[in-house]
């Protein structure tokens, strides 16, 4: 696949508290960077996203007394994984990685800044009604086929994926350049889900050459 004008690459929360030594670190997260910085290169338009969460948001488990992270509580919205805090807004774990080498982004979505409401997609909250702004973006742009990468693939990149998909877009998700934070076979129904909802599945190399 070459990429062309109406692609775009999706970069998802390659923030540091979700990298090595991070407040909720995906195993294995900095191998997405130089997959990411490679792919980059090869589109024009990228778009990054970044979890931008208030202190004392809801899903953070420390809101919750006597509950502990990874656990599962109930919001207005429905279930919620409980998370260490992570990405608390203006702290150095909510920055994007300086390791990311894409100065021709165009656009970054700040996700989870409603206190009461997580935001693991790109396009919609959690309570799946409240937009980013994304999807109206990537149609007034016209873009046709969209790429994600980034972390964590079973949750923020599957979620941006899947919203992607049932916006109507050409859907792929690049699998090498993305890692799984993978808790209680969060990992294997997100598979599940993006298969059934048409996202494909690729590598970098069949992008770029690697």
């Amino acid at each position: 696949m070459r990429p062309g004008e109406q692609d775009i690459l999706i970069v998802v929360d390659v923030q540091y508290d979700f990298l090595p030594g991070g407040a909720l670190a995906v195993p294995d997260g900095d191998a997405v960077v130089a997959p990411i910085n490679r792919l980059a290169k090869a589109f024009q338009h990228v778009v990054l996203t970044q979890d931008w969460h208030p202190q004392g948001h809801a899903s953070f488990a420390s809101s919750h007394a006597d509950k502990q992270p990874f656990e599962l509580t109930d919001l207005s919205y429905g279930p919620q994984v409980l998370w260490p805090d992570h990405c608390v807004q203006s702290t150095p774990g909510a920055e994007i990685s300086q390791d990311l080498h894409i100065p021709h982004a165009q656009l970054v979505i700040r996700k989870g800044y409603n206190a009461g409401i997580d935001s693991y997609s790109g396009f919609k909250e959690a309570d799946r009604q409240t937009s980013t702004g994304l999807e109206g973006y990537l149609r007034e742009r016209r873009f046709r086929r969209v790429f994600c990468a980034g972390l964590a693939l079973d949750f923020c990149v599957a979620w941006t994926a899947l919203d992607s998909a049932a916006a109507g877009f050409e859907t792929y998700v690049i699998e090498d350049a993305s890692r799984a934070i993978d808790t209680d076979g969060s990992l294997a129904k997100a598979q599940n889900d993006m298969s059934a909802a048409g996202v494909l599945i690729t590598r970098s190399a069949q992008i770029v050459d690697t």
